[in-house]
This record gives structure tokens, C-alpha cells and sequence, in this order.
């Protein structure tokens, strides 16, 4: 039954921030949230389009290489994760978000 109640609510989560979506199409948090939300339920083909809209709407919004380059790591898609992350880097680096591309650096360390 808990597993039930988690459904619900992650279906809940989802409808409502695509309603949100709804009137702000290019929303680059709502899309990244909504890529998560997939990803949890296991819904990957739809995450995997989340994400890459995120990119297309602001190539800048780092947070997004780290999550779809793990995505395509659970799918098995390794040259794709590294081609993200090594994508990811370069925008890091270029925004002097050390954090960020300290992260990206790790992870593709461990996918090495």
C-alpha cells in the first residue's frame, strides 16, 4: 500500500509541475524538476527529454549535465555520459562554477 501512496504522490508532483509548465514553457527549473520526477519513477525516456530541453532552452543550466550524464550511465549509454559530462566541464568552466565542474570532473572519474 506504501508503495501506492509513493505512486500517487510522485504522479501528483508531476502533474503539477506540468500544469506549471503549461504557462511557463521555458521554465529551465520546471523542466529540470520534471526530468527528475521522471527519472525517480522510472520513466527514462521521458526524463532524457526533460533534460535535453533544459539544454536547448539555457545551455548554462550545469546542474542538468551531472543528471542527464548519470541517466545515460543507468542506461548504459557510457560514451553518451562521458560526451555530457565533458559538456558539462567546459559550461562549468567557463561560468567559474569550480563546484560544478569539480563534480563532473568526480563523476566522470568513476565512469573511467
Amino acid at each position: 500500500m506504501s508503495q501506492e501512496i509513493s505512486k500517487n504522490t510522485e504522479q501528483c508532483r508531476i502533474d503539477k509541475l506540468e500544469a506549471m509548465l503549461v504557462q511557463q514553457p521555458h521554465d529551465c527549473f520546471l523542466l529540470h524538476a520534471l526530468g527528475l520526477e521522471y527519472s525517480k519513477s522510472g520513466n527514462y525516456t521521458k526524463s532524457l527529454d526533460f533534460f535535453k530541453q533544459v539544454l536547448v532552452v539555457d545551455e548554462n543550466y550545469v546542474g542538468t549535465y551531472y543528471h542527464l550524464a548519470k541517466l545515460y550511465e543507468r542506461l548504459g549509454q557510457e560514451s553518451e555520459a562521458m560526451d555530457i559530462y565533458q559538456q558539462g566541464v567546459m559550461i562549468a568552466t567557463r561560468l567559474k562554477d569550480m563546484h560544478a565542474r569539480n563534480e563532473l570532473l568526480m563523476a566522470m572519474d568513476e565512469l573511467e
